[in-house]
């Protein structure tokens, strides 16, 4: 069972059904409400015809005995101001619901429809005596019929019981007082039309919840199954470590066909970026590999003969195994998503520094810098300028020129060479890993190539750019823009 419920499919039919189920009960009791509310007023507009048709024949001067009372399915009683019975239907043999449970009248002279005159022994002769007289004097009185009130009973007629819906309507008569009329319409005609529509709605609901049911099941499941195949197809990748392969995209255009599409977009970006660790690893391990082996070699010949120890180029090569080492440890940082420190400076402050304590530069730097504060990590931003300045060391021919201005929101810091420039074509590739122009160069005198794609990346952590134009004097221009620190930050 927990299995099956884990199903979104199953899920969404129990939902639907359950849904429709409520919908179902709340619509079938609202329509029998409304179906037995409808006939029920029917029947008690049947009754109070009834009873407004006994109360004008009594204020038309009628007598008890004269009254039309002969309808066998519509029991009627009249009900003197005292409470007593004074007329009633025929055959009647027990009544409830309307106050009055007598089917004798109480009276002496009151009679039955039949025309025998009734007797009670419950009933006191000398107060109804006068009664009896006042019924048979005036043949022509006047009064006035009330307003009708409801009721539901029941009563037996010559040995039938049913249920009714009873009309009591008061009458004022001149000469006579008030009287009381009970008139009732039978309901079985309004039960078993409600009987009827019940019986339908328990046969029919239950179907239409079936078909309800399976309707949703089918659609579900076909809506479904482009998740499904999407899902398979990423458990094949997930074994066979293929991430070249993509998932189905359906030929619709609704969330599942963008799911799809999301999820292709996911592995490309995956596939690059394992792609790039296993260039990386292996760009390291070559660059690792070179200044390891060097180094080896000459402790190695140092140990056998120490008088031929280069103890210069083995600390070189010791150094620039640290730089490659602190290079790669740096981007391994940045991969992982490390964010920068929360600190605020001036970048014309810190270009100053950075570039005082340079020592053992070609050529000298000359720097022209305007106060603008930015926020971020004051070490990695160094690192940034050091990487660009070594690079522009490395190619000009005479002069490094590094400024620093504001331009609307944006810092912008600009180091300039008069070297050879970047061909237009590389201008992107130059900010690639271990990507170095000049190949023909040895290692030993260019780096590994992480530079600049370290100052890229850590720039872009920043919230800013790094890009390479060709400078005023012809060489190469590296624009590194900053967003400006905003106040409170």
């Amino acid at each position: 069972m927990k299995r099956l419920f884990g199903s979104v499919r199953a899920r969404a039919t129990l939902a639907a059904s359950v849904v429709v189920a409520v919908a179902l009960a709340a619509a079938g009791a609202a329509v029998l409400l409304s179906l037995w509310t409808n006939l029920s007023e029917q029947a008690g507009t049947e009754a109070e015809r009834t009873a407004r048709a006994v109360a004008g024949d009594l204020v038309a001067g009628e007598s008890y005995a004269g009254l039309s009372l002969d309808d066998d399915d519509k029991p009627v009683q009249v009900v003197d101001g005292a409470g007593k019975l004074v007329a009633v239907t025929k055959d009647l043999e027990r009544i409830s619901g309307t106050g009055l449970d007598r089917v004798r009248p109480q009276a002496p002279g009151a009679v039955t429809d039949d025309g025998n005159t009734g007797t009670d022994a419950d009933t006191d002769s000398d107060d109804d005596a006068g009664d009896a007289g006042d019924a048979d004097d005036d043949s022509s009185e006047a009064g006035d019929i009330g307003d009708a009130s409801f009721a539901n009973g029941s009563a037996t007629i010559d040995g039938d019981t049913a249920d009714y819906r009873f009309a009591t309507v008061p009458v004022e008569i001149d000469g006579r007082g008030g009287l009381t009329v009970h008139a009732g319409a039978p309901l079985t005609a309004e039960q078993e039309a409600v009987s009827t529509a019940l019986t339908v709605i328990l046969i029919g609901f239950p179907l239409l919840l079936a078909v309800v049911a399976l309707v949703t099941w089918l659609v579900t499941r076909r809506a479904l199954r482009p998740v499904e195949d999407i899902r398979g197809e990423m458990a094949a990748i997930t074994a066979s470590e293929d991430l070249t392969r993509r998932v189905p995209v359906p030929g619709t255009h609704d969330e599942v066909a963008r799911l799809a599409r999301t999820t292709n977009e996911t592995l490309a970006a995956l596939e690059r970026s394992v792609e790039r660790q296993r260039r990386f690893v292996a760009d390291a391990s070559h660059e690792l590999r070179s200044p390891i082996a060097s180094l080896r070699t000459q402790l190695e010949v140092g140990a056998a003969h120490p008088e031929l120890l280069d103890v210069d180029g083995a600390v070189e090569d010791t150094v620039r195994l640290q730089r490659l080492a602190a290079d790669l440890l740096l981007l391994a940082r940045l991969d992982a998503g490390e964010r920068p420190a929360d600190g605020r400076f001036d970048l014309a402050a810190l270009v100053r520094a950075e570039t005082g304590q340079r020592v053992g530069d070609r050529v000298p730097v000359s720097v022209a810098a305007d106060a603008v504060e930015v926020s971020g990590s004051r070490g990695q931003l160094a690192r940034i300028l050091g990487n660009l300045l070594d690079n522009a060391q490395r190619h000009t021919r005479s002069s490094v020129a590094v400024t620093v201005r504001r331009a609307g929101e944006w810092a912008v810091l600009e180091v300039a060479d008069d070297g050879a420039g970047v061909p237009a074509a590389e201008r992107e590739r130059v900010f690639e890993r271990f990507v170095r122009l000049d190949e023909a160069r040895t290692r030993d005198d260019g780096g590994a190539g992480l530079g600049l794609a370290i100052a890229r990346d850590v720039a872009v952590r920043h919230g800013g750019s790094l890009t390479v134009r060709e400078a005023p004097a012809g060489g190469a221009l590296f624009e590194l823009r900053l967003p400006v620190a905003q106040d409170g930050s």
